[in-house]
């Protein structure tokens, strides 16, 4: 499932040297460590802990996917310049995801930024028609010992910096018609709704807010496609 939507692989677009992440299996850890998978680890995986490697770009496309509608959508790098029309952009196969399935997870996503008790709603989009959908992470870094589970577990605040937990967001926008995704990871930032949801909030704000002061005031050599998307 984890590969349906773009984890443990290389996206393909053209960076030097990008990494593929790791998704780990009961044959890797064989290969590799020696020892047989066990039963909580495929617990521990379900929630992106444990072995699990992923880079931004893996995180941002898992979320276009997502919000897409189930499209199996690619990263390319491209120079803008208002010659590409809707005949010049790749067709995507599906993920193989029913609708109702991704429904209920957008939904939950939307619930994050937009509701009360949202663990980003203080960091939302405002503007009306804008707004983002997206999802607060934790990227645990160190090792909770036992003795310091059956007493207290120290605040991030309380540890050196870089013990310190990665604060990530996923997102998309606007949440009712999307178009844009982003994540953002801010090392040892802690906490999420704090630190990197309001960055994801910005990104996705002033993307949406460009688009549309480019449609209302296009460029001189914009003007001339009439007709094609921008």
């Amino acid at each position: 499932m984890a590969r349906r939507f773009g984890l443990g692989d290389k996206t393909g677009v053209t960076l030097i040297s990008e990494k593929s992440g790791l998704i780990p299996t009961r044959a890797w850890k064989k290969a590799l460590i020696g020892s047989a998978w066990q039963k909580g680890e495929t617990l521990i995986s379900g929630i992106g802990q444990g072995y699990i490697l992923t880079t931004p770009l893996q995180l941002a496309v898992m979320t276009a996917r997502l919000a897409n509608g189930g499209f199996a959508v690619t990263p390319r790098l491209v120079r803008a310049s208002g010659k590409e029309g809707a005949e010049d952009r790749p067709k995507f196969k599906s993920v193989g995801i029913s609708r109702r399935s991704l429904n209920i997870v957008c939904a939950g996503m939307n619930k994050v930024t937009n509701e009360t008790g949202g663990t980003a709603y203080r960091a939302r989009i405002v503007d009306e028609g804008l707004e983002m959908a997206g999802k607060t992470g934790t990227v645990q870094v160190r090792r909770i010992s036992k003795a310091e589970r059956e007493t207290r577990v120290l605040k991030n605040h309380e540890l050196a910096w870089q013990e310190r937990d990665h604060a990530l967001f996923v997102g998309y926008a606007p949440s009712n018609n999307p178009r844009y995704a982003v994540t953002v990871v801010v090392e040892h930032g802690g906490d999420a709704s704090k630190v990197a949801a309001p960055i994801a909030r910005d990104l996705l704000l002033a993307a949406q807010k460009q688009v549309h002061s480019s449609i209302k005031n296009p460029p001189d050599n914009l003007s001339r496609h009439k007709g094609k998307q921008v």
